[in-house]
């Protein structure tokens, strides 16, 4: 009786395992071709390894082993018959010539697909050549981003490091439900418009658990975005935490239903930031909350700036269409590199409506900072330094 049982616990046990390993395929990279070598080039053997595990009509996990592996612009495109693991132990780097990447504006793409998870893993896209280039004067490529997901749905990202992106590190762009958590996000904080996640026409969308030191926004947030959240977020050197720039075109959808959670700026040009071109437009912003956030020494803690214009060029002198309401700040302490560490300047034509003000602290030099307001009407309650303007 004894053996009998283990017979059968033995082959109970054997046909679990070959189930779970049947019901996932595997896809090696290297079994495709790629060298771990940082020098040869791996790009048509990652996309042969996405083609496989794209047709298999069971779940499927394509593996990246220890090493670094050289990738050109690559699209990832769907749709796919079941869902893919990317797992990355090792390094994507980018050529050292940055004009290898060309105009696309892409490094690597993932396009129209769903059920995609990539986890861990580093990029290295070289960017420093790119910025000298951009700094110059020089006629330059347009820039590549270095990791974009286009109409993609139910889309996890996790453990995922990237350093020296040419531009933004991560774009969200026309997806539903998608994850980003545990990432690390690094450029320098001169490195023009290394923005860290950018997100826009997307819904559903966490950020959280994530470190972003850049040269511009820890975190873009583009017109059509609704139900964002994003905690536990650490942020600096870099231009903080921003929604918009908004009103670059008349017909822009709106930002909705967005939540900053538990973070902490660090060195940053802005804390919270709302930010919309002078221009006409039909956009809005409403429903929005910022909380539990930490300043440690960043200019601008917390502003709405509704006469965006950087360098100022391209300004049209008009005002901005867009209507923001329904902004709460709570509970936002810490210190402003500026004197004035609150600034509401909301647009003549479409003043700011709705802003709550509760249990903020900000100081400047040990003493309290200011703040001022323009256009703008709302409540406050709770300890408040600077003074409200409300």
């Amino acid at each position: 009786m004894a053996k009998l049982t283990f017979s059968c616990a033995f082959l109970f046990l054997f046909f679990i395992s070959f189930f779970v390993q049947s019901s996932n395929a595997a896809y090696n990279v290297i079994s495709f071709g790629a060298k771990p070598d940082g020098k040869t080039e791996a790009t048509q053997a990652f996309l042969k390894a996405w083609q496989a595990a794209c047709n298999s009509a069971i779940a499927s996990t394509i593996y990246i082993p220890k090493g670094r592996f050289l990738l050109k612009a690559t699209v990832f495109s769907g749709p796919c018959k079941n869902r893919i693991t990317v797992k990355i132990d090792g390094t994507l780097v980018a050529p050292t010539d940055y004009r290898a990447l060309g105009n696309s504006g892409y490094w690597i793409l993932f396009i129209k697909v769903d059920r995609v998870a990539v986890y861990g893993g580093a990029l290295d896209a070289k960017g420093a050549g790119f910025w000298a280039c951009r700094n110059s004067g020089k006629s330059c490529p347009v820039g590549a981003r270095s990791i974009t997901f286009n109409w993609a749905n139910n889309i996890v990202v996790s453990g995922l490091t990237s350093i020296n992106s040419q531009l933004t590190h991560l774009v969200i762009n026309s997806c539903n439900n998608v994850v980003v958590q545990n990432v690390k996000l690094f450029a320098p904080d001169l490195s023009p418009n290394t923005d860290g996640i950018h997100v826009q026409t997307s819904t559903g969308v966490t950020i959280k658990g994530s470190t972003m030191q850049t040269g511009d926004d820890c975190i873009s947030i583009g017109p059509g975005t609704n139900n964002l959240l994003m905690s536990n977020i650490k942020c600096g050197p870099g231009h903080g935490v921003s929604i918009g720039s908004l009103a670059r075109e008349l017909n822009e959808a709106g930002v909705q239903n967005v939540t900053l959670t538990d973070a902490v700026f660090t060195g940053s040009d802005n804390g919270v930031r709302i930010k919309s071109w002078a221009r006409p437009s039909n956009g809005f912003v409403r429903n929005i909350l910022f909380q539990n956030i930490v300043m440690r020494n960043v200019e601008n803690p917390i502003i709405i700036d509704q006469n965006y214009c950087p360098q100022n060029q391209g300004c049209p002198l008009q005002s901005s269409g867009v209507k923001i309401s329904e902004v709460t700040y709570r509970n936002i302490q810490g210190t402003s590199a500026t004197a004035e560490a609150v600034t509401f300047d909301c647009s003549p034509s479409s003043p700011c409506r709705g802003i709550k003000l509760q249990d903020i602290k900000l100081t400047y030099n040990n003493r309290a900072a200011t703040s001022s307001c323009k256009n703008i009407g709302g409540t406050s309650s709770g300890v408040l330094v600077p003074g409200s303007c409300l």
